[in-house]
């Protein structure tokens, strides 16, 4: 449990003081909903001034002539620079992977024994045996296998909470960078490893290195043996182009893996103050995404193939962006796992405390409330009594 000390965060706009206030954000919940473009003004203030210390475009990109279609922000890229996730460039004209070679990625791993803190934890094979026998050679925890937890050194969204924010950093130091160049090949061999059950792709996020992520999984399944467990599962924000996050899920879906995709707030200017990128495209695809996934799970009883996941954020994801998300996924399919995880102040939003465990209840319960049947709250040892 964190041992805070109380402070008070103000908001410029209304002047509210409170400990759920970020005076890094700079105004509070209520009136991002309901200032819009006024309170945003001040919110990508943070944003902004972090991302250009780093080397990274301030902004998605808009004024270049090239196009990158990958994610949601659809970046115009100018010649010599690179898009909002700084792993795709303009090189003459054309669209480059930062290592120049579409073969490889930047990218490191570790064998991660289960079972593990997984956002797909309460429903996955390995810890569950959901999908026995076809999944998972196991009833009960996989003890002595492992899972290959990917990591993807680059991201499409700026959240100032970032739990792995150094792979921001990471991005363009070139000596650090360079020892983690890696190809399909290399990423197979080390999945093929007997102990190996799940391969989880996340980051940053595995968006923007989807392809090369597609293809050493493509290989895998290929190239495994046939009674080997080789599930494929992806954390991710969700922001993929479609056609992209089908291949992902389709993955997924045959090796008996998750799609965890995470929903970070409803309300298209809170989801744009903690994440720095357009709120209202980003909760369409988000909506779009779901939908499709959710579409290709009725293929597979168990385990899931679609978990949702969002952070309570003190002061900001509270009982109604929870309750619209659980909404929407209750419209869509009311068996959808929802899992709702206690956040913990980190990267530059240091200035909120972690979940308070009535936060964390009536969230779950406001979940419940729209018909989901399946409403887990993870991250469980951050909860406190903290607002």
């Amino acid at each position: 449990m964190y041992t805070l000390v109380p402070s008070l965060g103000f908001c410029e706009l209304c002047g509210v003081s409170s400990k759920t206030v970020s005076n890094t954000i700079g105004v509070c919940v209520s009136c991002l909903r309901s200032y819009g473009e006024e309170a945003l003004k001040i919110a990508r203030k943070a944003h902004r001034d972090y991302r250009q210390s780093l080397g990274l475009p301030p902004d998605v990109p808009k004024s270049g002539k090239l196009k990158c279609s990958i994610c949601v922000n659809e970046c115009y890229i100018p010649e010599n620079s690179s898009g909002f996730c700084g792993f795709w460039v303009n090189k003459g004209g054309t669209l480059s992977p930062l290592t120049a070679n579409p073969s490889t990625g930047i990218v490191m791993w570790y064998f991660d024994p289960h079972p593990t803190n997984c956002v797909a934890g309460p429903v996955c094979a390995a810890n569950t045996s959901r999908g026995y026998p076809k999944y998972t050679k196991f009833r009960g925890v996989e003890v002595g296998y492992y899972n290959l937890a990917v990591f993807y050194i680059a991201c499409n969204l700026n959240c100032l909470f970032c739990q792995n924010w150094e792979h921001k950093t990471m991005l363009f130091d070139s000596r650090i960078r360079a020892r983690y160049v890696k190809t399909v090949d290399d990423l197979t061999r080390e999945a093929l490893n007997s102990r190996v059950t799940c391969v989880c792709y996340f980051g940053g996020d595995p968006g923007p290195q989807a392809s090369h992520a597609i293809a050493a999984s493509r290989k895998l399944l290929a190239t495994k043996s046939q009674d080997a467990i080789k599930r494929i599962c992806w954390e991710t924000n969700g922001l993929e182009n479609p056609m992209i996050m089908k291949q992902m899920a389709e993955l997924s879906l045959v090796s008996g893996g998750v799609v965890k995709i995470d929903w970070k707030a409803w309300t298209p200017e809170v989801y744009e103050a903690l994440t720095g990128v357009n709120g209202l495209k980003a909760v369409e695809r988000l909506k779009a995404n779901v939908k499709l996934v959710s579409e290709m799970a009725k293929e597979r009883d168990d385990p899931p193939l679609l978990v949702v996941s969002t952070l309570l954020v003190p002061g900001y994801v509270d009982e109604e962006e929870v309750g619209k998300i659980a909404e929407y996924l209750a419209t869509i399919d009311s068996s959808i796992p929802y899992v709702l995880l206690a956040f913990h102040p980190d990267n530059i939003l240091r200035d909120l405390p972690p979940t308070s465990k009535k936060h964390a209840e009536a969230a779950r319960r406001e979940a419940l409330r729209t018909g989901l049947k399946e409403v887990y709250i993870g991250n469980v040892w951050l909860l406190g009594n903290y607002y």
